[in-house]
């Protein structure tokens, strides 16, 4: 296939082989039908066709974070959250101990800023959603902003470091976004990036249906040596890489068994349920996620990981 009007993230050539095609499982925006393809000379792997802006804004549809309010189950759900966040928050914490502030790209709702305010550190969330930045402010008190990284008001070395949890598979440019950070970061400030793995095993075994592809909101499928390199090209030297992620690897794999009982697609597309079923479905989906974890960890500690997670160096 030799797309005209599409070229390479990475490469700018214009050749193609198909993969497979699909359409949003999780969240039902839309009912087309795209397709994954690998690029026929970097191989790195990506949505075609890649949607337009307006398009790609109705995939997301409002809400789409994780925002608490005063019930029970989000009471218990936010219990969980905080739980399996600390993983993340140890990944990070060694490379922010200066208490040099830390900025968080596409912080959603804020609730990893929130994480590591608690332990002492600095925080500035940065989110596209001018709603995700307002849930972040008012209900994890997170100082947030939104808008477009490349105008973002911050000064040139403002931070010690700058985190971006499964933000860059969702961009066609990635290298724009981490070369608009680099100016941000102080003398060998750190970097910490997560995406899905296209390398993992659990994409080996689901394909298509494997949650980590999330068609249509997700441009690039990065395997480990695609996101190693492109951060390296962007002025980084990576450090660490972690293939193991105790909120998303679990999880990841029973979205990819069980779509229909994952708990934020089910509030996002208006499922009306009563509290008894929510609480019913939120504890087979949690017993789903912990019967997931032992092959996510066997897969993590093969290399294979559904996540990749990397600390890189600004150089």
């Amino acid at each position: 296939m030799n797309p005209p009007t599409q070229d390479c993230s990475r490469c700018c050539k214009s050749n193609f082989a198909p993969l497979f095609g699909g359409t949003d499982r999780l969240y039902h925006t839309t009912k087309v039908r795209f397709q994954v393809v690998e690029c026929s000379h970097c191989g790195l792997m990506q949505l075609y066709p890649r949607p337009t802006p307006q398009e790609l804004k109705s995939f997301y549809p409002l809400g789409y974070w994780w925002a608490p309010d005063d019930s029970t189950v989000s009471r218990l759900e936010g219990f969980y959250r905080n739980a399996v966040l600390s993983d993340h928050v140890r990944f990070v914490w060694p490379g922010v101990e200066e208490r040099q502030p830390v900025l968080d790209v596409g912080c959603g709702g804020g609730s990893f800023l929130a994480a590591l305010r608690r332990r002492g550190a600095k925080v500035v969330g940065f989110d596209f959603s001018p709603q995700a930045a307002r849930v972040a402010w008012r209900q994890n008190r997170v100082p947030a902003v939104s808008g477009v990284v490349t105008q973002a008001p911050f000064r040139p070395g403002s931070f010690g470091a700058v985190t971006m949890f499964h933000v860059l598979e969702h961009l066609s440019q990635p290298h724009v976004l981490l070369q608009a950070v680099h100016p941000l970061l102080r003398d060998e400030g750190r970097l910490y990036v997560q995406v899905p793995n296209a390398a993992s095993w659990q994409f080996l075994l689901f394909g298509e249906l494997w949650s980590g592809i999330d068609i249509p909101r997700h441009m690039i499928h990065f395997r480990t040596s695609d996101l190693v390199g492109l951060v390296e090209e962007c002025g980084y030297r990576v450090l660490r890489t972690k293939f193991f992620s105790l909120r998303d690897n679990p999880a990841g794999l029973a979205t990819s068994l069980c779509p229909q009982l994952e708990p934020m697609s089910r509030r996002v597309r208006g499922v009306h349920e009563g509290l008894p079923v929510r609480l019913f479905k939120n504890g087979i989906y949690l017993a789903l996620v912990a019967a997931s974890l032992p092959f996510t960890l066997l897969e993590a500690a093969c290399g294979a990981g559904s996540t990749v997670m990397i600390e890189a160096v600004k150089v």
